[in-house]
């Protein structure tokens, strides 16, 4: 039995919640090995919050989701993983941790103790803000309403635990600890009462135990022996206090009606004085979730207030949340990583580098082949713009770049001008995408990051104060100027450090300065150069070293805010707002981009054999926002843009007198209508719905068109949501989306929606074989083995039918490949076993060849004949195999109107790829046998099956 590699030859994405645990995920492993998958790629399975569908907010980093399994039935996956040499591939998240609730014991700990907390440098607060009110405290946004509303209708509710002998404040299931050294204004209540019999053993303890509380060292003592004392002496009065309490029921009463008096009675305003007061003295001040846009001073994960950002910089929090996984390395549990949101890290470099050393510690890597890594290491970083990653001790990306790439094979570039004025004319208006980014980030900037921004200017303000040759600048001119480049930047972030800045990153500022300049010409230049300066570190050089450390740490903190702003302004507002070709609206993106050339797809992939030959190739991920056949499906149309032109056109006057009027105005939108047509072109079955599955398929168009207007911001958002514009939506896609004779709508699309899904089968077939086979990683997120046409999430975190895809596995397993199987599963492409088919036998290609497909030689091959323009085609060789790569793109035009099976001398004529000669082939997927004489056929590679491997292999 071969030895489980560490690096993977191909991965399979899990999600893991409380509905897919280690126990169904371990009842997979045989049917995943049978794939030919080498390793698992698991979501988060450290400890998040309850309830919680992607892992992502984790609140304990040192043991298991207990909705997921157990530590047994965690080694029992390992074992089954193992038992089939495969290999587990985990998703960490070292940037951010979830809070609020009653479950993550250290942020309840610096909500308790302040400044004076263990891990109060753990999270990235701002304990010394602008706001006077906010001073030595951590703002809570929490309450559903204005904090005086809460307080006066009883929703807090002081507790006290006598287990554990701590008092906290309740709000519903969030959980807010009482700081000891206030204790006693509760407890003086019961030691006044009793002062008159303190000759009771227990009372003269009592007091003694409240004399105690009152001296611990204050909330904000940061002197490392006051905290230790504070954390020691804390837990030893309150478990004297819970002692005393189950000792004396006299104490234990009097606490009771302490709590209850202070509680206050709902009508009766005065009431509350002692419980607001109390609150107040906290570490923390509770407020309504809105102030967070204005107010907050912890980092977030971009602008959800229930994920703190971790101070990951610190080498004690890197140790702390890093502990239990490196553990399991070292048992050779867990082969690599996946760094989920690395641009949030103050300094990315420093932390992959820390990587590396801890990797070292472990045991050592046994593969033949050299790679930049001792283990597997995969990143999050979403590249825009042709930017290159940075040269880090990564395995590489995640795969969005590849996403773009392969998908870009299937947009039609020359149709951007037809595309372009159809949905012009559709909208009756020009929309400029740039200009719909800009206005995006500007939005996100100073709505919903509007604190983090203020952070930022006050910062770069004390920075030109501190200097006679700029400090006439005023706060608001720089906050103003500090806003124009954030939103000009053109990536997601620079990584500028105290050693300087790289010739890329100097460029990027440079770029981002010039553009804010030429969009600002009434405002003086010199503000803009004074934060070229700063961004660039330059300003630095031979200053003081607190104006050095100043300058430093204001441009490395950008980095951290330019990267929410961009992903919030481009993924999750413009990407919703222009909807010109939604295929090319994805993670990473450019819907400016109109189509990948062959050049460029294949130059990217010989500089990814070069540079990166172990970064990750994904098509689906669970952040895409639609799956990868919803996507080749959409592709079709800039194919088709005369077609599509016309169909709209006839769409949108058939469906005109449907729509609600919302504010004088039909709803939905003409974009937004634009935007429904083509979801519904992507997610529409392959089966025609039947009963119940009408509800259920409206239904899941209504969710994604809610959560894409959301998104938008235009006419309804999360955080106003406007109910009346929704429920006009839902009325609308209702009525398109209902089955009957009226429904002219549906008689008119579904036959052009099947033509389209036609076209967009034989684009995922020559998709997914291209991902199985160029250099990289290829990952397959789960269910997409067989067609997928799930949406956004949560779409695509529904759950997948495994016991369908084991049989149809089975199934094909059982039979050879013979150009009669593949007619076969061609005469009902729907079914989806001809993509399972294509993806089994690639898969295990690489199982029993590793070297061909790690490290073996990419060769672009020449394409001759009149559909030269319609063929990808390379040759993948290494010393002991080789193997010769066809996929078609861009077919429509070339197939008929009922969009057949793309094979055959009809189809491809005199088309032929230049080979080397001497080589035999077999078919792969047909297990004919092909004879290379310098000129291969495409009519004969394509004659039984869509797309061709040809390999040595037998």
């Amino acid at each position: 039995m071969s030895k489980r590699r560490r690096i993977p030859l191909s991965t399979y994405r899990l999600q893991f919640h409380q509905q897919f645990t280690f126990a169904q995920a371990t009842e997979l492993v045989p049917y995943l090995s049978s794939l030919g998958i080498s390793h698992c790629y698991a979501s988060p399975i450290l400890k998040a919050r309850p309830g919680s569908t992607h892992g992502y907010d984790i609140v304990d980093h040192n043991s298991l989701n207990p909705e997921i399994g157990t530590p047994e039935e965690f080694d029992r996956f390992v074992a089954a993983l193992h038992k089939h040499n495969m290999g587990l591939i985990l998703d960490i998240v070292p940037n951010h941790m979830g809070i609020m609730g009653s479950d993550n014991a250290w942020w309840l700990d610096v909500l308790e103790n302040g400044e004076a907390s263990i891990y109060a440098t753990y999270f990235d607060i701002d304990w010394e803000p602008v706001k006077d009110e906010l001073d030595h405290k951590v703002l809570v946004p929490v309450l559903g309403d204005t904090y005086g509303a809460v307080l006066e209708r009883g929703e807090l509710k002081l507790t006290f635990d006598g287990a554990k002998g701590e008092f906290c404040l309740f709000y519903f299931t969030h959980r807010f600890p009482i700081d000891p050294k206030e204790y006693p204004r509760i407890l003086q209540r019961c030691a006044n009462r009793f002062s008159s019999a303190s000759d009771k053993p227990e009372l003269i303890e009592f007091e003694s135990l409240v004399s105690s509380f009152v001296h611990l060292p204050g909330q904000i003592e940061t002197k490392p022996e006051k905290v230790a004392e504070r954390n020691r002496d804390k837990e030893i009065h309150k478990r004297r206090l819970g002692d005393l309490v189950s000792r004396s029921p006299e104490i234990a009463k009097c606490i009771e009606e302490s709590l209850r008096t202070i509680n206050g009675t709902p009508g009766n305003s005065n009431s509350f004085d002692e419980l607001h007061e109390l609150i107040k003295a906290q570490a923390y001040r509770l407020a309504h979730w809105r102030v967070a846009i204005d107010d907050i001073n912890y980092r977030r994960f971009f602008d959800i207030n229930d994920l703190a950002a971790l101070r990951m910089q610190d080498q004690a929090v890197y140790d702390a949340t890093h502990k239990l996984v490196f553990e399991w390395m070292q048992q050779d549990k867990v082969d690599g990583l996946r760094i989920d949101h690395p641009d949030g890290l103050y300094d990315p470099a420093q932390y992959f580098q820390r990587l590396q050393t801890s990797f070292k510690g472990l045991t050592p890597s046994e593969e033949p082949s050299e790679t930049k890594t001792c283990r597997f290491l995969a990143i999050e970083k979403i590249l825009t713009g042709g930017e290159d990653l940075p040269n880090w001790p990564v395995s590489g990306t995640s795969g969005y770049d590849f996403t773009n790439l392969v998908n870009g094979l299937f947009v039609d570039p020359n149709a951007a001008t037809k595309m372009e004025a159809g949905y012009r004319a559709f909208l009756g208006e020009a929309l400029d995408f740039d200009a719909i980014v800009y206005s995006a980030k500007r939005l996100i900037i100073r709505y919903r990051l509007a604190s983090e921004y203020s952070v930022l200017a006050n910062q770069v303000t004390r920075i030109a104060l501190a200097r006679r040759q700029t400090c006439d600048f005023t706060l608001n001119g720089l906050r103003d100027a500090l806003g124009e480049v954030v939103a000009s930047f053109p990536i997601y972030r620079t990584y500028v450090t105290g050693e300087g800045s790289s010739e890329e990153d100097l460029q990027v500022i440079e770029t981002a300065v010039s553009l804010a300049k030429w969009r600002n010409p009434a405002v003086d230049s010199s503000i803009f150069d004074f934060l070229q300066d700063v961004l660039t570190t330059r300003s630095a050089a031979g200053q003081n070293p607190s104006y050095r450390n100043a300058v430093i740490a204001f441009a490395m903190k950008f980095q951290q805010f330019s990267s929410p702003v961009m992903a919030k302004g481009l993924e999750d507002t413009s990407f919703y707002r222009y909807n010109r070709l939604i295929s090319l609206n994805e993670v990473g993106g450019d819907p400016d981009k109109f189509g990948t050339t062959l050049i460029e797809f294949h130059r990217a992939n010989e500089e990814r054999l070069q540079n990166w030959p172990h970064t990750m190739l994904a098509t689906t991920t669970h952040d895409t926002k639609r799956s990868e056949d919803a996507r080749t499906r959409i592709d079709v149309l800039s194919e088709i843009p005369g077609l599509w032109r016309l169909r709209l056109r006839h769409w949108k006057r058939m469906n005109r007198a449907k729509k609600p009027i919302v504010g004088g105005k039909p709803v939905p939108s003409l974009n937004e209508e634009y935007l429904l047509y083509q979801t519904l072109l992507g997610m529409w079955p392959e089966e025609p719905p039947q009963n119940q599955q009408w509800q259920v398929l409206r239904k899941r168009v209504e969710q994604f068109m809610i959560k894409a207007m959301r998104e938008a911001k235009e006419n309804t958002s999360w955080v106003i949501p406007n109910k009346e514009y929704e429920d006009a939506v839902a009325a609308f896609v209702k009525s398109v989306v209902t089955a009957g004779k009226r429904n002219r709508f549906l008689e008119d699309f579904v036959p052009f929606q099947h033509y389209v899904s036609r076209i967009g089968m034989w684009n995922s077939l020559s998709q997914t074989l291209l991902k199985l086979t160029v250099p990289g990683v290829p990952d397959v997120y789960q269910g997409s083995e067989l067609w997928d046409y799930r949406l956004v999430d949560p779409d695509n975190r529904t759950p997948v039918n495994y016991d369908r895809r084991r049989q149809l596995l089975d199934e094909l397993c059982n039979q050879t490949a013979t150009a009669e199987l593949a007619h076969k599963l061609l005469e009902t492409p729907e079914d989806g076993r001809v993509k399972l088919y294509l993806m089994a036998k690639a898969l295990n290609l690489r199982q029993k060849y590793p070297d061909l497909f790690d490290g073996g030689k990419y060769i672009p091959l020449v394409v001759e004949g009149f559909r030269s323009q319609n063929i990808c085609a390379f040759i993948r060789k290494s010393k002991d195999a080789a193997a010769v790569v066809i996929a078609p793109h861009l077919v429509a035009n070339i197939l008929g109107q009922d969009a057949s099976v793309p094979v055959g001398e009809a189809v491809w004529g005199d088309t032929a790829v230049v080979v080397p000669e001497g080589l035999t082939l077999a078919n792969l997927f047909t297990g004919a046998s092909l004879k290379l004489s310098g000129r291969l056929s495409v009519a004969e590679a394509l004659r039984d099956f869509p797309v061709a491997l040809l390999t040595t292999a037998s």
